[in-house]
Protein backbone atom coordinates (compact mmCIF):
# COMPACT_ATOMS: atom_id res chain seq x y z
CA UNK A 1 0.00 0.00 0.00
CA UNK A 2 1.09 3.36 -1.21
CA UNK A 3 1.61 5.99 1.70
CA UNK A 4 -0.39 8.96 1.79
CA UNK A 5 1.73 12.63 1.52
CA UNK A 6 1.35 14.85 3.84
CA UNK A 7 0.55 18.37 2.27
CA UNK A 8 2.30 21.23 3.62
CA UNK A 9 -0.09 24.27 4.55
CA UNK A 10 1.44 27.62 5.21
CA UNK A 11 0.96 29.37 7.97
CA UNK A 12 -1.89 31.79 7.93
CA UNK A 13 -0.25 35.34 8.35
CA UNK A 14 -1.95 37.11 11.75
CA UNK A 15 -4.05 40.30 10.80
CA UNK A 16 -2.32 42.68 12.42
CA UNK A 17 -5.20 44.89 13.92
CA UNK A 18 -5.35 48.55 12.56
CA UNK A 19 -6.15 50.61 15.15
CA UNK A 20 -8.37 53.80 14.31
CA UNK A 21 -7.23 57.01 15.92
CA UNK A 22 -9.80 59.64 17.03
CA UNK A 23 -8.70 62.24 14.94
CA UNK A 24 -8.68 59.64 11.46
CA UNK A 25 -12.40 59.45 12.98
CA UNK A 26 -12.83 63.04 12.94
CA UNK A 27 -11.54 63.59 10.05
CA UNK A 28 -13.50 61.15 7.99
CA UNK A 29 -16.73 62.55 9.28
CA UNK A 30 -15.81 66.16 8.33
CA UNK A 31 -14.55 64.63 4.85
CA UNK A 32 -18.19 63.05 4.93
CA UNK A 33 -20.02 66.23 5.41
CA UNK A 34 -17.84 68.20 3.79
CA UNK A 35 -18.62 66.37 0.65
CA UNK A 36 -22.23 66.57 1.45
CA UNK A 37 -21.55 70.55 1.36
CA UNK A 38 -20.12 70.82 -1.73
CA UNK A 39 -22.35 68.45 -3.46
CA UNK A 40 -25.81 70.42 -2.40
CA UNK A 41 -23.60 73.83 -3.09
CA UNK A 42 -22.87 72.77 -6.48
CA UNK A 43 -26.34 71.45 -6.86
CA UNK A 44 -27.84 74.98 -5.87
CA UNK A 45 -25.37 77.01 -8.26
CA UNK A 46 -26.25 74.60 -10.76
CA UNK A 47 -29.81 75.27 -10.33
CA UNK A 48 -29.20 78.92 -9.14
CA UNK A 49 -27.67 79.50 -13.04
CA UNK A 50 -29.89 77.65 -15.04
CA UNK A 51 -32.73 80.31 -13.24
CA UNK A 52 -30.48 83.05 -14.14
CA UNK A 53 -30.28 82.09 -17.72
CA UNK A 54 -33.77 81.23 -18.09
CA UNK A 55 -34.98 84.52 -17.07
CA UNK A 56 -32.19 86.09 -18.95
CA UNK A 57 -33.40 84.69 -21.97
CA UNK A 58 -37.55 85.76 -21.60
CA UNK A 59 -36.41 89.20 -20.99
CA UNK A 60 -33.86 88.94 -24.19
CA UNK A 61 -37.25 87.10 -26.17
CA UNK A 62 -39.44 89.77 -24.76
CA UNK A 63 -36.95 92.83 -25.38
CA UNK A 64 -36.64 91.32 -29.21
CA UNK A 65 -40.28 91.04 -29.80
CA UNK A 66 -41.53 94.22 -28.28
CA UNK A 67 -38.76 95.94 -30.73
CA UNK A 68 -40.12 93.96 -33.94
CA UNK A 69 -43.99 95.11 -32.74
CA UNK A 70 -42.76 98.70 -32.60
CA UNK A 71 -41.06 98.78 -35.96
CA UNK A 72 -44.33 97.04 -37.29
CA UNK A 73 -46.25 99.59 -36.00
CA UNK A 74 -43.73 102.44 -37.47
CA UNK A 75 -44.14 100.56 -40.78
CA UNK A 76 -47.99 100.43 -40.17
CA UNK A 77 -48.25 104.31 -39.51
CA UNK A 78 -45.46 105.65 -42.43
CA UNK A 79 -48.32 103.83 -45.53
CA UNK A 80 -50.99 105.27 -43.78
CA UNK A 81 -49.44 108.84 -43.45
CA UNK A 82 -48.95 108.44 -47.62
CA UNK A 83 -52.22 106.38 -48.32
CA UNK A 84 -54.43 109.65 -49.33
CA UNK A 85 -51.77 111.41 -51.34
CA UNK A 86 -50.86 108.02 -53.41
CA UNK A 87 -54.66 107.93 -53.94
CA UNK A 88 -55.11 111.25 -55.52
CA UNK A 89 -51.96 110.92 -57.67
CA UNK A 90 -53.43 107.49 -58.82
CA UNK A 91 -56.47 109.65 -59.89
CA UNK A 92 -54.39 112.14 -61.35
CA UNK A 93 -51.64 110.59 -62.88
CA UNK A 94 -52.36 106.83 -63.55
CA UNK A 95 -49.39 105.46 -61.46
CA UNK A 96 -50.87 102.96 -58.95
CA UNK A 97 -51.62 103.36 -55.20
CA UNK A 98 -50.27 100.26 -54.07
CA UNK A 99 -46.47 100.95 -56.68
CA UNK A 100 -46.40 104.46 -55.15
CA UNK A 101 -46.28 102.63 -51.67
CA UNK A 102 -44.29 99.99 -52.12
CA UNK A 103 -41.59 102.42 -53.73
CA UNK A 104 -41.93 104.75 -51.13
CA UNK A 105 -41.43 101.82 -48.67
CA UNK A 106 -38.26 99.82 -50.19
CA UNK A 107 -36.45 103.24 -51.30
CA UNK A 108 -36.46 105.17 -48.52
CA UNK A 109 -36.57 102.22 -45.77
CA UNK A 110 -40.09 103.27 -44.92
CA UNK A 111 -39.59 106.64 -44.02
CA UNK A 112 -36.15 105.66 -41.90
CA UNK A 113 -33.83 106.53 -44.09
CA UNK A 114 -31.78 110.16 -43.93
CA UNK A 115 -32.28 111.12 -47.24
CA UNK A 116 -36.45 110.61 -46.56
CA UNK A 117 -36.23 111.65 -42.79
CA UNK A 118 -33.97 114.64 -43.15
CA UNK A 119 -34.65 115.76 -46.73
CA UNK A 120 -38.49 114.23 -47.37
CA UNK A 121 -36.83 112.44 -50.57
CA UNK A 122 -38.76 109.54 -50.71
CA UNK A 123 -38.01 107.77 -53.82
CA UNK A 124 -34.32 108.37 -54.00
CA UNK A 125 -34.30 110.75 -56.88
CA UNK A 126 -31.15 112.46 -57.97
CA UNK A 127 -30.44 115.89 -59.40
CA UNK A 128 -27.63 117.87 -61.24
CA UNK A 129 -24.16 118.08 -59.22
CA UNK A 130 -24.40 121.52 -59.60
CA UNK A 131 -27.93 121.63 -57.75
CA UNK A 132 -27.00 123.53 -54.87
CA UNK A 133 -30.51 122.78 -53.54
CA UNK A 134 -28.95 119.12 -53.19
CA UNK A 135 -27.42 117.22 -50.73
CA UNK A 136 -24.33 114.84 -51.18
CA UNK A 137 -25.15 111.69 -49.53
CA UNK A 138 -23.44 107.63 -49.81
CA UNK A 139 -25.62 105.10 -52.27
CA UNK A 140 -25.99 101.48 -52.96
CA UNK A 141 -25.80 100.89 -56.89
CA UNK A 142 -25.62 97.55 -58.73
CA UNK A 143 -22.61 97.80 -61.47
CA UNK A 144 -21.10 94.86 -63.02
CA UNK A 145 -22.67 92.04 -61.33
CA UNK A 146 -21.90 93.31 -57.88
CA UNK A 147 -23.07 96.23 -55.01
CA UNK A 148 -20.94 99.12 -54.96
CA UNK A 149 -20.98 102.47 -52.70
CA UNK A 150 -20.88 105.50 -54.78
CA UNK A 151 -21.59 109.56 -53.27
CA UNK A 152 -24.48 110.78 -55.27
CA UNK A 153 -26.53 114.24 -55.80
CA UNK A 154 -29.93 114.31 -54.88
CA UNK A 155 -32.84 116.66 -54.80
CA UNK A 156 -34.44 117.93 -51.48
CA UNK A 157 -37.85 118.48 -50.78
CA UNK A 158 -40.12 120.70 -48.47
CA UNK A 159 -42.23 117.42 -47.28
CA UNK A 160 -43.12 113.63 -48.38
CA UNK A 161 -46.13 115.27 -50.16
CA UNK A 162 -44.21 116.99 -52.64
CA UNK A 163 -41.44 114.39 -52.81
CA UNK A 164 -44.92 111.88 -53.78
CA UNK A 165 -46.11 114.71 -56.57
CA UNK A 166 -43.08 115.00 -58.43
CA UNK A 167 -42.11 112.00 -58.56
CA UNK A 168 -45.75 111.14 -59.96
CA UNK A 169 -44.54 114.42 -62.60
CA UNK A 170 -41.43 112.09 -63.66
CA UNK A 171 -43.25 109.03 -63.98
CA UNK A 172 -45.72 110.90 -66.07
CA UNK A 173 -44.55 113.42 -67.91
CA UNK A 174 -40.92 111.46 -68.35
CA UNK A 175 -37.32 113.15 -68.49
CA UNK A 176 -36.42 115.78 -70.16
CA UNK A 177 -34.71 114.15 -72.74
CA UNK A 178 -37.30 111.09 -73.43
CA UNK A 179 -41.15 112.36 -72.44
CA UNK A 180 -41.95 108.37 -73.15
CA UNK A 181 -39.39 107.09 -70.59
CA UNK A 182 -41.80 105.59 -68.11
CA UNK A 183 -44.44 104.90 -71.08
CA UNK A 184 -44.17 101.10 -69.85
CA UNK A 185 -45.17 101.96 -66.25
CA UNK A 186 -48.30 103.89 -67.61
CA UNK A 187 -49.46 101.29 -69.88
CA UNK A 188 -48.90 98.59 -67.14
CA UNK A 189 -53.14 97.86 -65.79
CA UNK A 190 -51.91 96.02 -62.77
CA UNK A 191 -49.15 96.45 -60.01
CA UNK A 192 -47.06 93.65 -61.32
CA UNK A 193 -46.99 95.26 -64.98
CA UNK A 194 -45.91 98.64 -63.51
CA UNK A 195 -43.34 96.92 -61.07
CA UNK A 196 -41.80 95.92 -64.40
CA UNK A 197 -42.51 98.72 -65.99
CA UNK A 198 -40.18 100.91 -63.41
CA UNK A 199 -37.41 97.69 -63.57
CA UNK A 200 -37.22 98.10 -67.64
CA UNK A 201 -37.18 101.53 -67.33
CA UNK A 202 -34.07 101.26 -65.44
CA UNK A 203 -35.68 103.52 -62.22
CA UNK A 204 -33.12 101.38 -60.33
CA UNK A 205 -30.19 99.22 -60.43
CA UNK A 206 -31.18 96.75 -58.85
CA UNK A 207 -32.40 93.79 -60.69
CA UNK A 208 -34.63 92.68 -58.74
CA UNK A 209 -36.67 95.52 -58.07
CA UNK A 210 -39.58 94.70 -59.68
CA UNK A 211 -39.66 91.79 -57.29
CA UNK A 212 -39.32 93.47 -54.62
CA UNK A 213 -41.96 95.93 -55.54
CA UNK A 214 -44.25 93.17 -56.11
CA UNK A 215 -43.34 91.21 -52.77
CA UNK A 216 -44.12 94.33 -50.89
CA UNK A 217 -47.37 95.48 -52.22
CA UNK A 218 -48.28 91.72 -51.04
CA UNK A 219 -46.78 91.40 -48.10
CA UNK A 220 -48.53 94.68 -47.18
CA UNK A 221 -51.46 94.01 -49.23
CA UNK A 222 -51.42 97.64 -50.95
CA UNK A 223 -53.61 97.04 -53.49
CA UNK A 224 -56.09 97.34 -51.07
CA UNK A 225 -55.66 101.37 -51.73
CA UNK A 226 -55.79 101.05 -55.43
CA UNK A 227 -58.23 103.45 -56.64
CA UNK A 228 -60.71 101.90 -59.11
CA UNK A 229 -60.73 103.60 -63.14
Amino acid sequence: MGTKKKTKTKPKKSKKNKQTTPFIKKWRRFKSKLLQKIGSMTIFVVVFLLLIMGLLYKMLNFSGQNDGAQLQAQQEAFISQLVPTAQKLQRQYGILASVSLAQASLESNYGMSQLASDYYNLYGVKTEADDEAGIDLETQEFQDGSWLTITDRFKVYDSWEQSMTEHAHLIYYGTSWDPAFYQAVLEGETYQAQAKGLQLAGYATDPDYANKLIEMIESWDLSQYDQPE
